[in-house]
């Protein structure tokens, strides 16, 4: 199995692709947006800014910026989901193109022939709408939350351009990550996953607390916010994050031909060891793990791959080819 790091010596900056890398310009996105207007404020550098422990500000930060920058008109999300940084998604999106590219003589494969797996899209279907809007790329988005696969199917029927390149599905197994999902002759070109972070409802608790203290909240209010930041099924899982990501490569294991490149963020370093134990039990060809950083903020995505250079550039060729007709596919 080769292994690869790759890490920016600029940690501090977003992916040179981002549209995120400047500051937020609240004036430009007000323009857009008149609902952040009453959100904005000047804080003690006479910057203007919003109070981001204020879950109605941050969806309303969101709205604009998926309006300014993506051309999303209507996006919003049930009280107590998950509302996404939007940079650093972004982030993981340009990184995987990269990764593609890499596949592709370097060149960034863009247009509706790439087709993505988004394992837990969420009730915010962030990354199709940034992998659509920037790349092309058509996305299946699954999850385990009838309420989430709700909220994404809205997002994605009141946005034209996203209809048709976006579908939904309801994973109905609580075991089953690619089964139940990827048909039985479908293919992907990529996986991405933001997998539950936490192991057990006490400790998504627990973080929540801490993430409201950070951002400036008072210990009277944050009985009130426990929900901040996403529901059960989009924090926690039964063995947290390793056990879910260890678990997700049995099951790529089972698909190998049928994906280019799996990959998943992975929060906690210490993690790591044991994912990449996983992945030589699998045996996948190559792994890499890519470093990203949001400012002082240091995250990563681990991508691996069952297929060599020479499979990998025969997969490439299928992306210069006009588009297939789309043919429904029974799942397994």
């Amino acid at each position: 199995m080769a292994q690869k790091e790759n890490a920016r010596s600029e940690k501090s900056e977003l992916h040179p692709r981002n549209k995120h890398r400047s500051r937020y310009n609240f004036k430009q996105l007000i323009g857009t947006s008149k609902e952040l207007k009453r959100f904005v404020f000047k804080n003690e550098h006479d910057d203007d800014s919003i109070d981001f422990a204020d879950q109605s500000a941050v969806k309303a930060l969101n709205k604009a910026l998926l309006k300014h920058f993506y051309n999303i008109p209507q996006w919003d999300i049930p009280k107590d989901y998950l509302c996404p940084p939007i940079p650093g998604r972004a982030d993981y999106i340009h990184y995987v193109a990269d990764l593609l590219g890499s596949s592709n003589d370097g060149k960034l494969p863009k247009g509706s022939n790439i087709k993505v797996l988004d394992v837990g899209v969420g009730a915010n279907c962030i990354y199709p709408i940034i992998g659509h809007q920037e790349y092309g790329w058509n996305f299946v988005g699954s999850d385990i939350d009838p309420l989430s696969i709700e909220s994404a199917k809205r997002i994605v029927d009141a946005n034209k351009s996203l209809q048709g390149a976006v579908e939904i599905r309801l994973q109905s197994s609580k075991m089953g990550i690619f089964r139940g999902i990827v048909g039985a002759r479908e293919k992907f070109d990529a996986v991405v996953c933001n997998p539950p972070f936490h192991s057990s409802l006490k400790e998504a608790e627990q973080g929540t607390r801490q993430k409201w203290r950070n951002l400036g909240g008072n210990e009277k209010e944050v009985k009130h916010v426990l929900n901040f930041g996403g529901n059960k099924a989009e924090l926690w899982c039964p063995g947290g994050e390793r056990a879910f990501v260890e678990q997700m490569i049995i099951q790529s294991a089972q698909i190998s031909n049928q994906c280019l490149w799996f990959t998943s963020l992975v929060s906690k370093s210490a993690n790591l060891k044991s994912i990449y134990s996983a992945l030589i039990k699998a045996k996948a060809f190559e792994v890499t793990t890519v470093q990203m950083s949001q400012g002082q903020k240091v995250s990563r995505f681990v991508a691996w791959t069952f297929h060599d250079e020479a499979a990998q550039a025969e997969w490439a060729k299928g992306w210069k080819a006009e588009p297939k007709p789309k043919t429904e596919d029974k799942a397994v």
